[in-house]
């Protein structure tokens, strides 16, 4: 059976076949128009049948790279289709997208179990493992078809605790506004400091929660008028993903991130979501906090590479370089930063 790949420029239609795939908040148009906005370029791709039905769907990220290397595709937790047809729909996108851009490599991080019969797949389909992450394939997914009760028998008894605890504290678990963003970035911006980590710039935060909408709610916890603690969720209609968040010194205090997490997992199994994905777990503090949602951890496929280019092997090894480099220039500005504030 022919496949045929074209790009979608019609929104309406692109977020209809995502969520008709059960596909990922990062499949989302409202995503690939806020990397579209901050240096990438962007293809969505429908993969129709020989009688015109949609059978598959790929949001695919191009960023430029220098001479000779052209440029990476990355297609984030995608591609999606329906069941039993993901590798033909991923060789079909692989295709059109080595004819069309003529990148070094696509790269995907797609949203299949690792140990399914899907991902054992993908070294046949021409694909191999990759060190190059973005999205952390190790995660906590929770299954939100549960009741409130099964999700709190699962969780651990100290988290339990911590969620009755902080819910009587004076605190009020809300829906942000747009004008309260910059309280959720300056909250932001101190847990990246304190902990050490990157962050881009205000524009780039604004633009997801614009071009996202409803897809992309963030929850706080306030005391009076201040923001003690912040969630950032990107959502589809299947799959809801932790984007961001944050705490103050009496956010952490009070726990207040317990309380407000599970009033994001009730308001997010409320509007009929399944899956709530804690995007990644390493082995962190942040982590050990993610861990006591559940008693179980979910590995997904992780970063598989399909090399398009002879340059692949050159490209694998300047890569982590580079990124090494960026994490060095970034540790020099935040540390330029603080003591200025200082």
């Amino acid at each position: 059976m022919t496949l045929r790949v074209t790009s979608c420029s019609d929104s309406v239609r692109w977020n209809e076949a995502v969520n008709g795939f059960n596909g990922h908040p990062q499949q989302l148009w409202g995503w690939g128009k806020t990397k579209a906005e901050h240096n990438w370029n962007v293809d969505r791709l429908l993969v129709e049948d020989d009688g015109g039905k949609v059978v598959g769907a790929a949001q695919v990220l191009l960023r430029r790279l220098p001479f000779p290397f052209k440029a990476l595709a990355y297609i984030p937790r995608g591609p999606q289709s329906v069941p039993g047809r993901e590798l033909e729909i991923l060789g079909a996108v692989s295709d059109y997208v080595s004819g069309a851009h003529s990148p070094v490599a696509l790269s995907i991080e797609p949203d299949w179990d690792a140990d399914g019969e899907i991902a054992a797949g993908l070294p046949a389909a021409g694909f191999r493992p990759s060190a190059n992450t973005i999205l952390i394939g190790r995660t906590l997914i929770l299954d939100l078809s549960r009741t409130e009760d099964e999700l709190l028998a699962d969780m651990s008894k100290k988290n339990r605790q911590y969620i009755r605890k902080s819910g009587r504290e004076a605190l009020d678990y809300r829906r942000v506004t747009r004008d309260e963003i910059p309280k959720c970035l300056a909250v932001y911006k101190q847990t990246a400091e304190r902990a050490g980590f990157g962050i881009h710039e205000d524009g780039y935060y604004l633009d997801i929660f614009d071009n996202l909408g409803e897809d992309s709610p963030v929850y706080a916890a306030f005391s009076g008028n201040d923001v003690v603690a912040f969630l950032w969720l990107s959502t589809s209609g299947y799959t809801s993903f932790e984007l961001y968040g944050g705490m103050t010194e009496e956010g952490e205090h009070l726990r207040a991130n317990y309380a407000l997490k599970w009033h994001a997992i009730q308001d997010m199994k409320e509007r009929g979501i399944i899956r709530y994905d804690f995007n990644g777990l390493l082995n962190d503090g942040v982590s050990k906090f993610k861990m006591g949602w559940a008693k179980h951890e979910d590995q997904l496929a992780g970063t598989w590479d399909k090399p398009l280019s002879p340059l692949y092997p050159v490209f694998t090894t300047a890569l982590p370089l580079a990124k090494n480099g960026l994490r060095k220039l970034r540790g020099l500005a935040g540390a330029a930063k603080a003591r200025i504030r200082r």
